[in-house]
């Protein structure tokens, strides 16, 4: 049994509320256990949503975060390209520029985290920061001597539904991790608190479709409950 209470997590979140559609009950049940939980936002900008006026702008979107860290108690998070310049536009940021930014050039780098588990997005998303993120962190990660840069024990990919759009599918997770009800539903919460990105059913940020993967990956493990990841590195 994986010990979570002796774990410090770094999530590398695209964009607000893709840690929480991506690892949100796992958060909880981290953070519950004893971990540490650290959130390293890429960017956010003014974000088109199901608002009256049809967006949301970034100093709103600021807002949802810090709601959604108190309700974690996150450790601390950060955000490290903000403004409307890279928002859905990491792709045409040096990808070295990412990758230098995730491994040691901001705040919540790898080498200032030095977490024992990193949990980023998956490389076959359809969107073009979740893949420019993806690879920084593939980059940022990179084999090498370990008495000479961080290597975390643990590295995972989160899914999110609309992943599978791709052509490329990844296939089934490899590493389940069990939710209890009260993971769920910290992440329910969370995912409200993100308001202006929360959607009716059908789509996938709809609450039953977070209940319904949820509900498969924990079929596929024998339990109530889960949230499926692609183990990356696991150094045992």
């Amino acid at each position: 049994m994986f010990d979570w209470s002796k774990q410090r997590l770094l999530v590398i979140a695209p964009h607000p509320d893709d840690e929480v559609l991506g690892c949100g009950g796992l958060l909880h049940k981290a953070k519950t256990a004893g971990a540490e939980v650290y959130v390293q936002f890429l960017t956010v900008g003014d974000t088109a949503d199901v608002s009256d006026r049809g967006f949301s702008t970034a100093s709103e979107r600021v807002g949802e975060i810090k709601a959604v860290a108190d309700h974690y108690r996150w450790d601390d998070w950060q955000i490290a390209f903000p403004g409307d310049d890279y928002h859905l536009r990491l792709d045409a940021v040096p990808r070295f520029e990412i990758a230098n930014t995730v491994e040691r050039h901001s705040p919540l780098s790898i080498a200032s985290v030095e977490p024992t588990v990193v949990i980023a997005p998956h490389q076959l998303s359809y969107n073009q920061d979740h893949q420019a993120a993806a690879e920084a962190v593939h980059t940022a990660l990179r084999p090498s001597d370990t008495r000479r840069r961080h290597h975390p024990e643990l590295v995972l990919a989160y899914e999110e539904a609309a992943d599978q759009w791709r052509q490329e599918p990844a296939g089934t997770p490899n590493l389940l991790v069990e939710l209890g009800q009260a993971d769920f539903d910290a992440k329910i919460t969370a995912m409200r608190l993100y308001g202006s990105q929360c959607h009716d059913h059908p789509h996938t940020r709809s609450e039953l479709t977070l209940q319904s993967l949820a509900v498969l990956r924990g079929m596929q493990g024998g339990v109530a409950s889960a949230e499926g990841y692609y183990a990356m590195r696991w150094l045992a």
